[in-house]
């Protein structure tokens, strides 16, 4: 009984001190919403619950769809592939990675190899400049497999193109196969024959291939370090080109290039590839000067030649 009395006379002499009281007041209201907030955030994320994603890469897709379920995961069809050496369905890609934990609910994005490879309607693009062909081409999902150049008043203007050996026509009409190259056969003037071969290094395939293309030149051998393929090729850049930048070559010849994955690499042979270039400039520029000094002297040497001659003329009579 005396201990009750006391938890009054306590509780009683803690509210007649208002500040106090009022301070005791917001510390235990403070308390119970740190409480609160802590068990609505551990609900709300489900605290706890984490699943350690697995390697669906390389399964089927209902296989990696039933694992997916079993743990809690879900499938999102992200992007499709064609490679032909994997079966149809195969999971080829996935993000997050296998080994990473994740929420449970959590969605991953996969990519799966395609069943067929897409077929698309050839566009027709005889009778345009090369740049106009080659950005139609690209446009609708296809390529150039090689650049014949032929002599005609025109340079540059796509005279036909052939698909297996098949002349393509206006007509043709044809659904074919994505990513396929088209053969060009295109006009060159005897007068404008050379083109400048561009910069390759740092540029994805993609982009290599289309400024070669752009140039009137075709693309040579395409060769890749260790460990690049269909499924990380997006992300290799071009190191080695086999025709230095801004030389001058024929319409139609090959340049053949290397890619890497490794961006020390790369930026080490653009480096390279400046400096190389600086390099010809300078040498080409002296051999200008030479040129034009030789030029200078014969100039003066025939001017030079009539005044001797009279100078002859005149002692003799």
């Amino acid at each position: 009984m005396a201990k009750k009395t006391n938890n009054k006379s306590w509780l009683a002499r803690l509210k007649s001190r208002p500040i106090l009281w009022n301070l005791v007041l917001i510390a235990v209201v403070l308390v119970l919403l740190l409480v609160l907030s802590y068990i609505a955030l551990a609900v709300g994320t489900r605290h706890g619950m984490r699943r350690t994603v697995p390697d669906f890469t390389g399964l089927g897709l209902k296989d990696a769809q039933y694992y997916a379920e079993q743990r809690g995961l879900k499938l999102i069809i992200n992007d499709s592939l064609y490679v032909p050496a994997y079966p149809g369905g195969m999971v080829l890609e996935q993000l997050p990675k296998g080994g990473v934990d994740v929420k449970e609910g959590r969605k991953i994005y996969i990519t799966i190899n395609s069943f067929a490879q897409k077929k698309l309607p050839m566009p027709y693009v005889a009778g345009r400049s090369l740049r106009q062909a080659k950005n139609m081409l690209e446009g609708a999902g296809f390529g150039i497999e090689k650049l014949e150049y032929v002599e005609d008043i025109a340079t540059n203007y796509v005279l036909a193109q052939y698909l297996g050996g098949v002349e393509i026509t206006a007509e043709s009409n044809i659904k074919i196969e994505k990513g396929t190259g088209v053969v060009l056969k295109v006009g060159v003037s005897p007068d404008q024959n050379m083109t400048t071969v561009p910069r390759l290094i740092g540029r994805k395939l993609f982009d290599a291939k289309g400024k070669l293309w752009e140039q009137g030149l075709n693309v040579g051998n395409v060769t890749y370090d260790e460990g690049i393929t269909l499924l990380n090729e997006d992300d290799a850049r071009v190191c080695r080109q086999s025709i230095m930048q801004s030389s001058q070559m024929p319409l139609g010849s090959a340049v053949s290039i290397h890619l890497t994955l490794d961006k020390e690499v790369v930026e080490a042979a653009a480096a390279e590839a400046e400096r190389a270039l600086a390099e010809a400039l300078k040498q080409r520029e002296k051999a200008d000067s030479l040129a034009r000094a030789e030029a200078d002297s014969l100039r003066m040497l025939n001017a030079a030649a009539p005044q001797e001659q009279a100078a002859e003329d005149e002692f003799f009579f």
